[in-house]
């Protein structure tokens, strides 16, 4: 699979022309790779859960997944290098909470 097309400045991918903030570059592979599981985890089982309280506790885990990546909250080029990682590894370890 090939990776997407990035803005020149690294902070955006692009897909279908569309822009979309990127994943952190700063996390280490395994916590990347721990919260990108965690995220697909909770995606696959919001399709396939009926409950609206599920689903929605579902949508706080993808959230997370997706914070601690630096693909939503505050952006990780407005942050420390040490703010970046803590965010990552918070959010990692409250989603294996």
């Amino acid at each position: 699979m090939t990776s997407p097309e990035r803005t020149e400045d690294g902070r955006y991918i692009v897909v279908g022309g569309r822009r979309w903030r990127a994943s952190d570059p700063l996390i280490p592979d395994e916590v990347a790779a721990a919260l990108r599981s965690e995220l697909g985890r909770a995606r696959s089982r919001i399709r396939t859960t009926e409950s609206d309280e599920d689903r929605c506790a579902l949508r706080d885990r993808v959230q997370l997944a997706k914070e601690g990546l630096g693909e939503r909250g505050t952006p990780w080029w407005e942050m420390s290098a040490e703010d970046r990682r803590e965010r990552a590894e918070d959010r990692l370890r409250r989603l294996r909470g």
